[in-house]
């Protein structure tokens, strides 16, 4: 296989559109009395209603000395100054860097990062064609993919390693990553002490605690329910925040179900369960970047499905409104490239679209779902090649048109007159590829009967590039900050052991002349 061989570069952003102007500005689908009128009703939700915590006196105990009222069953009721006060100390941006820490995506408004994800437990078999229960190598699989394309531009936990559902499981997902990408990464666990290991491992890459708060190596997100924190989702913000890892943090609300079956009621309870979430992160550490991402989703009044296109969007839309009238980054995370279909087809093709087109208006931070179908079930390699090249249009869309002298050329037009052509002109060809999408399967890769091209459909087009990909891309290897030496588990024992060896960069004095730490935890 060609391996493909990469320069160092100094410090720089990774590559992002370059917005002519003004750029295209976000939609608004809401006037800003409405605005304010949900963010009215979302404080009285939290003052009158609060928000359900799991008993835990560093988190309770914080929101007390805070002057937050705490109810006998552990319900947090928010005073409005205070939240406000934690809104003007968090970080509104942050960069997260590749893995050599040469090279950072920035989550901040105006900059969309491109994600495949998120969990899902099958993956479709590029052989049979069939959805099958996933495993690390199909991780390991699909990040290397994610390493090939140049619009993705970090990658997240794609496929769960699902015949290892435990710990060791875990935290063996942010180790298949790291050693398949140089890209940023996304992590999520439903462990605590998974989180613990893998920022001890972070760490090492980096070369110590300090190096990763610097230059943090992964965004760590948590999915905690609406208007409830258990307790491993308030640890785990504790956790990232004290160590510099910055968390992005989200639920989706189920108009119907968890939720009240309006947009704006659920809404609510979305945006308040975000606030909460910002407000311990803040008592934990001021100025920490930790922000909301949580969702709504309307249920189908014939099927009692999720996911109707219209409700979802108008949400996520005046979402957008209420977090930048509060001067929040402007809700990362998200459904676009995603699709409830059962498998990448026609239905899948219309979702994935409507969606990566909802992003054009939406302007979201991140979109890391990626890839997914079947509700976020089974994980497609062709629908993240679909994506990625949407990714490309929407980067083309969001760059604008130029307007100067130059672009408008009325000289040329007086030169050549009213009658002529323009095909020989210098100008053309100096500017023919501007604004143009440099697709992988539309635009000049289009089968057109008037061209050369096979006659193949779309799924043909992916699936062949698909393999293409794979077959001659090998991501950079792994310097030796991080090696697996082990990882175990000890049926026998009551309360086994996952072990992992982890090996300090050459840059970085070691104790002992740099020979492998193992960081053990019990479980």
């Amino acid at each position: 296989m060609a391996t493909r061989k990469r320069s160092r570069r100094p410090n720089r952003s990774l590559p992002d559109v370059k917005v002519t102007g003004a750029g295209t500005p976000a939609y608004e689908v809401l006037p800003k009395s409405d605005v304010e009128k949900i963010i009215d009703a979302t404080f009285q939700l939290l003052i009158e209603t609060g928000v359900a915590f799991d008993p835990d006196p560093q988190v309770l105990d914080r929101f007390s000395d805070a002057g937050c009222e705490i109810t006998a069953d552990h319900v947090v009721k928010f005073k409005r100054d205070l939240v406000m006060e934690c809104f003007a100390t968090l970080a509104k941006s942050v960069k997260i860097w590749n893995r050599d820490g040469t090279e950072y995506r920035e989550i901040k408004d105006g900059v969309t990062s491109f994600i495949p994800g998120m969990t899902c437990i099958k993956i479709f078999d590029l052989d049979t064609g069939e959805p099958r229960e996933s495993t690390s190598e199909d991780l390991a699989t699909a990040t290397r993919l994610a390493d090939a394309l140049p619009n993705i531009d970090a990658v997240c936990v794609m496929v769960k390693d699902i015949p290892n559902s435990t710990v060791c499981g875990e935290i063996g997902e942010f180790l298949t990553m790291a050693e398949n990408t140089t890209k940023p990464l996304e992590y999520l666990c439903d462990y605590s002490i998974s989180l613990n290991a893998v920022i001890e491992m972070a760490a090492a890459i980096r070369g110590g605690m300090d190096a990763l708060a610097e230059k943090p190596y992964f965004n760590h997100i948590i999915t905690p329910l609406p208007l409830y924190y258990a307790k491993t989702h308030t640890y785990q913000i504790i956790r990232s925040v004290e160590c510099g890892v910055p968390v992005t943090m989200g639920t989706i609300s189920i108009g119907g179900a968890s939720s009240r079956l309006t947009i704006a009621g659920s809404m609510t309870h979305s945006l308040a369960t975000d606030f909460a979430g910002i407000a311990l992160s803040q008592l934990v550490r001021k100025g920490a970047f930790c922000i909301g991402t949580s969702e709504n989703s309307m249920m189908e009044p014939a099927t009692g499905s999720l996911g109707n296109q219209v409700p979802d969007m108008l949400a996520d839309i005046a979402t957008r409104q209420v977090a930048s009238q509060l001067g929040l980054p402007p809700l990362p995370g998200g459904g676009g490239g995603a699709s409830n279909a059962r498998r990448f087809n026609q239905d899948a093709v219309f979702e994935i679209t409507m969606g990566m087109t909802k992003e054009f208006f939406l302007r979201r931070t991140t979109l890391d779902y990626m890839g997914s179908l079947d509700a976020g079930i089974t994980y497609s390699l062709h629908a993240l090649m679909l994506c990625e090249d949407l990714a490309g249009m929407l980067r083309c869309l969001w760059n604008g048109i130029p307007v100067d002298d130059e672009h408008l050329a009325l000289d040329l037009t007086r030169s050549i007159g009213p009658k002529g052509n323009y095909l020989a002109e210098p100008h053309s060809a100096k500017h023919c590829r501007e604004n143009y999408w440099k697709s992988r399967y539309f635009g000049a890769k289009f089968p057109l009967d008037s061209g050369t091209l096979p006659d193949a459909d779309l799924f043909q087009r992916i699936d062949e590039d698909l393999r293409e990909v794979l077959a001659n891309h090998q991501p950079e290897p792994m310097h030796e900050a991080l090696r697996r030496h082990r990882v175990g588990r000890d049926a026998r024992l009551t309360r086994p052991l996952c072990s992992y060896a982890v090996w300090f960069p050459p840059a970085q004095p070691a104790p002992r002349d740099r020979v492998s730490r193992v960081v053990e935890t019990s479980l």
